[in-house]
């Protein structure tokens, strides 16, 4: 059977963010086992038991890593949309606080003399 063929490719945006959501999930157990697991030796498993407490702490979780780490994985993209205003336009709309900046600076400056 011949190998796979290789790929350049990150692949798409929905890809990165499926896979952003596993990882984040995967992440959210572990520490959900570990901080459950803590937090049911302290205080005992409560009137639910072990396995509901220690469940209900891995699972919450799971579901906050993973939908952060999904939308971390997508603004993480390098794709040719991955940018909010145009190139030419980031100078633009920057320029108001580099003009506040340089005034700041020569208050400054004027103070100290």
């Amino acid at each position: 059977m011949p190998p796979p063929p290789q790929t350049t490719a990150g692949g798409s945006t929905f890809d990165k963010m499926k896979m952003g959501a596993i990882m984040g999930s995967c992440v959210g157990l572990t520490i959900g086992f570990i901080f459950g697991s803590f937090s049911v030796l302290r205080a005992g498993p409560g009137p639910r038991g072990l396995v509901a407490t220690l469940s209900q702490y891995m699972l919450s979780s799971a579901a906050t890593f993973g939908f952060f780490m999904s939308i971390g994985s997508v603004i993480r993209t390098e794709s040719q949309f991955a940018y909010a205003l145009p190139p030419t336009s980031q100078g633009v709309a920057t320029e108001p606080l580099r003009m506040a900046w340089r005034r700041a600076e020569e208050r400054r400056r004027m103070e100290r003399l």
